[in-house]
């Protein structure tokens, strides 16, 4: 039994990422159209019909747009708080099924997700813990102006993390943004930097820790060298496993976490 995570797509234009066990898939966000979705889910060698459940972090659009309509032509569970069921303009128990954070979803027998509330602009955002059967662990934690101790918790045991590496702060800085955008994305509640998810990776780092992808790099304030070389700089020779990086052409990416590996999609490094 393992769990492979692979990345749909990530960045400011549409979020999405696939969750597989034996017998369970699940997408985590749909920031993408339906069409794409189920483009992106064929590339990656999945039938969007054979889709579980699709949970959504929070109502931003990039991470959102398509959930609900996907929801329902997949016949598949929909997941979200209630705070993003109702801005998404969804009603909680008919089409949506609302959880609180930290409280677990058993998804089926060899897969649950736990919500991890972080700070996020003006939405009840949250990162998602996903484990197996076999107790293996993944984190994807996107769209928070910091690491909350409540998440630092639940990554340090991951064996995977999927994590935002949203900007470089002298390209912020001298970037076209307003004065008043740039506070927001820097802030507690915006996103974070290259130097703040090396800091995170760097206190949770443990010898199980076999991958780490980043993403959600901003297009104009960030650059996938500039992302890795942060990162590496900080982890460097105490992390034995692949530091890969997510865009937004996937699928690009897919990390198993099992004795029988496949062959990935395709790899960034």
């Amino acid at each position: 039994m393992g769990l492979e995570i692979t990345h749909l797509g990530s960045g400011s234009r549409g979020n999405a990422t696939l969750l597989s066990t034996g017998e369970t898939r699940v997408v985590v966000d749909c920031g993408f159209s339906l069409k794409q979705m189920e483009e992106r889910l064929v590339l990656a060698g999945v039938e969007a019909s054979s889709i579980d459940a699709i949970i959504v972090s929070h109502h931003h659009s990039d991470h959102s747009k398509s959930a609900g309509r996907a929801s329902k032509k997949w016949d598949a569970r929909l997941y979200a708080n209630l705070e993003t069921t109702m801005r998404l303009g969804l009603e909680p128990i008919s089409d949506v099924r609302t959880f609180e954070g930290l409280e677990r979803l058993h998804i089926s027998n060899d897969l649950s997700l736990l919500p991890v509330p972080v700070p996020h602009d003006d939405a009840d955002n949250v990162a998602i813990i996903a484990s197996n059967g076999d107790g293996r662990r993944a984190a994807i934690a996107t769209d928070l102006g910091e690491a909350t101790i409540e998440l630092m918790k639940h990554l340090a045991g991951c064996e995977h993390i999927s994590i935002e590496a949203n900007y470089d702060l002298n390209r912020l800085i001298s970037g076209p943004y307003p004065p008043a955008l740039k506070k927001r994305i820097s802030g507690r509640g915006g996103h974070l930097s290259n130097e703040q998810t090396a800091d995170i990776l760097t206190e949770i780092l443990h010898p199980k820790l076999s991958s780490i992808v980043l993403c959600h790099l901003s297009e104009k304030n960030n650059a996938p060298h500039l992302a890795e070389s942060e990162v590496l700089h900080q982890i460097g020779e105490k992390f034995n496993g692949v530091l890969s990086i997510s865009n937004q052409d996937g699928p690009e990416f897919s990390n198993w976490l099992g004795q029988d590996e496949p062959e990935p999609i395709s790899s960034s490094i």
